[in-house]
């Protein structure tokens, strides 16, 4: 009898102890879910469109470097010129971040560069996507450039550069246009080099300025500097953004001859036609 009454004790006094966990469990969630219904949750942003990079230096058609490099069809060397249409890498330790290429290519009139690089932003706070981190560097750019803002030129504004660039004795506006070319003031943020005798004979649709139409947002800039005793060298510069990579064209031009002016229009078209390939090329 006495045995019958330790088991039957020992099993009362489990159920209790049973008993309190459960209830002491139950009052933690009840805790929990007070603070979960209180807390604030944070969503975290879109991620950007690109996750990777194009190899740069198979980015730009052998086409288009025939274009804005002519000095390529005077290579007679083929081991040469193959060498001048890979172009060079530029040194980066991560391809899916940034990756760039340039090529340099002289001619018997001109010495050509240009550059392509891509770079792909990620933001590395939840609350700001990649696509407005990439916004920021872009703004950032511009501001650099100090382009002026202001509407992108029509088309028969960029015309009538045309026109008035094939009635210069050289094909383009240069430091021999006629008095009344140089009437139109330079913009402010040109980049032109100051006291520079073509700088004032830019037309307006041809100075620096917002692109419409390519990508999400982009720009061009048109600087003319001279260097040293030699010619006058333009640099060309076409930025565009398209979701979270930003891309950048560097195209320049250096004649031989002392007092050449490189043609304006002529390398402003070729770098946005390049521009419209790459914004092609990354939305295929």
């Amino acid at each position: 009898m006495q045995r019958k009454a330790y088991v039957t004790g020992t099993a009362a006094l489990l159920a209790a102890l049973l008993a309190g966990c459960t209830s002491g469990s139950s009052g933690g969630d009840d805790t929990s879910d007070k603070n979960a219904d209180t807390g604030t949750s944070t969503v975290a942003a879109q991620p950007g469109k690109y996750r990777t990079l194009p190899e740069a230096c198979g980015a730009v058609s052998h086409d288009t470097l025939d274009s804005l490099l002519p000095g390529i069809a005077q290579i007679t060397d083929e081991e040469q010129r193959d060498k001048a249409y890979a172009g060079d890498a530029t040194l980066t330790y991560d391809t899916d971040r940034k990756v760039g290429c340039h090529w340099k290519v002289e001619s018997s009139d001109a010495t050509d560069r240009l550059s392509v690089d891509f770079e792909r932003v990620v933001s590395y706070e939840n609350a700001i996507s990649d696509d407005t981190e990439a916004q920021t560097i872009y703004t950032q750019m511009e501001a650099a450039a100090d382009i002026p803002e202001s509407a992108p030129p029509t088309a028969s504004a960029t015309e009538s550069a045309s026109a008035s660039a094939s009635d210069s004795p050289s094909g383009s506006p240069s430091s021999s246009a006629s008095p009344s070319a140089s009437a139109t003031p330079t913009a402010s943020g040109s980049g032109s080099a100051s006291g520079s005798p073509s700088a004032s004979t830019t037309p307006a649709a041809l100075q620096p300025r917002t692109l419409a139409d390519l990508g999400d947002e982009a720009y061009l800039d048109d600087q003319l500097s001279a260097s040293g005793s030699t010619a006058e060298q333009r640099t060309v510069t076409v930025v565009f953004r398209t979701s979270n990579v930003v891309v950048t064209i560097e195209y320049e031009e250096q004649p031989m001859a002392t007092g050449t002016v490189p043609d304006s229009k002529e390398m402003q078209d070729r770098a946005q036609n390049l521009a419209a390939q790459l914004a092609e090329a990354l939305n295929g």
